[in-house]
C-alpha cells in the first residue's frame, strides 16, 4: 500500500477494485472508472442510494461516454441513456431497451469501509469524474 496504488481486495474467488469514496459520487450523475486492464466502467449512485455499474463504451456511438448519460427509469427499472444517440440501457442487466441486439456489460458494485468497489478480476481503478 505504500507504493501509491489503490488496493485490490480479494473476497473468495472474487476480486474487488476500489474506485472512489462514496462521498465523491453525486446521485444521478455517473463517473468513469478506469480499470488496470484498460476496461472502462460507468459507475452510478442512484437517488435511492443504490450503486450500479455498466460498461462505459456505447455500442452505438462507438465511444466511452456512458458515464455521461442521462439516468432515469422505465417502468421502475433504473436506466441510463447514451449522451450520443440516446439509446436507453438497463442499469440492472445492461440490455438496450431500444434494440435488444445490444447490451452493456454489468459489474457488481459494493461499499466497503466508505469506498465504492467494482468487481474486476485482477484490476486496479481510478475514479475519473464527476
Amino acid at each position: 500500500m505504500g507504493d501509491g496504488r489503490r488496493s485490490t481486495v480479494s473476497d473468495g474467488r472474487l476480486e474487488w477494485t476500489s474506485a472512489c469514496p462514496l462521498r465523491q459520487l453525486i446521485p444521478g450523475r455517473g463517473v468513469a472508472v478506469l480499470l488496470r486492464n484498460g476496461e472502462q466502467v460507468a459507475l452510478f449512485l442512484l437517488e435511492d442510494g443504490t450503486l450500479r455499474a455498466v460498461g462505459n463504451f456505447d455500442p452505438f456511438g462507438h465511444a466511452a461516454v456512458m458515464s455521461r448519460g442521462l439516468v432515469g427509469d422505465r417502468a421502475g427499472e433504473p436506466t441510463v441513456a447514451s449522451p450520443l444517440l440516446k439509446q436507453v440501457f438497463s442499469l440492472v442487466d445492461g440490455r438496450c431497451l431500444d434494440d435488444e441486439t445490444k447490451r452493456l456489460p454489468v459489474y457488481d458494485v459494493r461499499l466497503w469501509a466508505g469506498m465504492v468497489q467494482v468487481h474486476s478480476p485482477g484490476g486496479e481503478a481510478a475514479c475519473t469524474g464527476p
